[in-house]
C-alpha cells in the first residue's frame, strides 16, 4: 500500500531521517518503533504531507504521494490538536467536513461512534472541560471519522487508563479487520506484539530492523531453553559441552535449570544427555519478546557510535 524508498530529511544541523525505506503492506497493523527523537514523527509527517523530504520518494498505491490521497489517510497525532473553546460536536462536524463528509453524513456517523464509545453526553460539553483521556477520545473519533484506508496513530494510549485503553485497542484491532491499514507509532513495547503484524525499529535517524513480527522473533531465537524436571538420585553434571548453564533453581528434588544450548547441538542432545539421568517434566523454549529485541537493538547502535 505504502512504500517510502531512501527518505532523508535534514533539519539545520541534525539529520532526522537518513536513507529510510520501509514497505508497508494492506490490510496490515504495522508498528513504527523506536527511542523519544528517532525519527519517526518525522517520518508520519512526511507521509501526512505536512512536510516534504529533502529526497527519496513515496509511493501510495503505486503512485507518487500527492495531495489527493490525504482523504485517504486519518492521522492521530501525538500532540492532541483540538480547538479548547469549541463543543466537542460542532467541532466534530467541522472536521469531518474537513475531511470530505457532509454535515448529515457526519452527524449520522458521529451519533454511532459517540454511542459506541459511551461518550453521547459530551456532544455540547466544550473541549476545555475534558480530561486529557476524554480529548483522546475525541481525537481518535476524529481520526477515523472519515473511514481512511491509510490510519496513523502516534502514541494512541498516551493519557488513557488501562480500561479506555483496551477500548481503543479492541476498536484499532476491528478497524484492522474490516480493512483499514494501520501505522502505530510507539516507543512503548507492551502492545506491540498484541497488536502488529509488521514492524520497523528506527534509531538515530536510520531504519535497523523491519520484518514480520514473528520472523524478527525467529530470527532472535538463540537455543534457550527452561527445563523443569525431577532428580531421580545422582547430580546432573552441568559441565558439559552440550549446553551452558544460565540459571539453577531447586526445591527438594524438583529442579529448574535455564540453558543455552551451544551451537553445535540441538535440543535433541540435550534431551538425551538428560533423560537417563532425571525425569523431565517440562521444556520450555526462551523466545525473545519485541521488547527483548528493541533493547538490544538500540544498544547495539549506542555501542556503534
Amino acid at each position: 500500500m505504502l512504500s517510502l524508498q531512501n527518505i532523508v530529511k535534514q533539519y539545520a544541523n541534525h539529520r532526522a531521517l537518513d536513507d529510510v525505506s520501509i514497505d508497508i503492506p494492506e490490510g496490515k497493523i504495522f508498528g513504527l518503533l523506536g527511542p523519544n527523537g528517532a525519527g519517526k514523527t518525522s517520518l508520519i509527517r512526511i507521509i501526512n504531507q505536512i512536510t516534504a523530504p529533502d529526497s527519496g520518494k513515496i509511493y501510495f498505491d503505486n503512485e507518487l504521494l500527492s495531495p489527493k490521497h490525504i482523504e485517504q489517510i486519518g492521522y492521530l497525532p501525538e500532540e492532541r490538536g483540538l480547538y479548547r473553546k469549541m463543543k466537542v460536536g460542532e467541532q466534530m462536524i467541522y472536521l469531518a467536513q474537513l475531511k470530505g463528509l457532509s454535515k448529515t453524513e457526519a452527524k449520522k456517523k458521529l451519533s454511532y461512534w459517540f454511542e459506541k464509545l459511551d461518550i453521547a453526553t459530551w456532544w455540547d460539553k466544550r473541549i476545555e472541560d475534558l480530561s486529557k483521556g476524554m480529548q483522546q477520545k475525541v481525537q481518535f473519533i476524529a481520526t477515523i471519522l472519515h473511514d481512511p484506508r491509510l490510519i496513523i496513530l502516534d502514541e494512541p494510549f498516551s493519557g488513557f487508563d488501562p480500561v479506555n485503553a483496551q477500548i481503543i485497542q479492541e476498536e484499532i484491532l476491528e478497524l484492522n479487520k474490516n480493512g483499514a491499514t494501520i501505522i502505530y507509532s510507539t516507543h512503548r513495547m507492551e502492545t506491540v506484539e498484541e497488536l502488529c503484524d509488521n514492524i520497523a525499529l528506527i534509531n538515530k535517524s536510520k531504519k535497523i530492523l523491519d520484518g514480520a513480527v514473528k520472523d524478527i522473533k525467529k530470527q532472535y531465537q538463540n537455543q534457550s531453553f527452561v527445563i523443569d524436571f525431577q532428580a531421580t538420585g545422582s547430580l546432573v553434571n552441568h559441565n558439559n559441552s552440550i549446553y551452558q548453564l544460565i540459571a539453577l533453581h531447586a526445591q527438594e528434588d524438583l529442579v529448574q535449570i535455564e540453558i543455552k544450548i551451544n551451537a553445535e547441538f540441538q535440543l535433541n542432545d540435550v534431551l538425551n544427555y538428560l533423560i537417563p539421568q532425571v525425569q523431565i517434566h517440562q521444556v520450555k523454549e526462551i523466545v525473545p519478546s519485541i521488547h527483548d529485541i528493541f533493547i538490544e537493538k538500540v544498544t547495539q547502535t549506542y555501542e556503534q557510535n
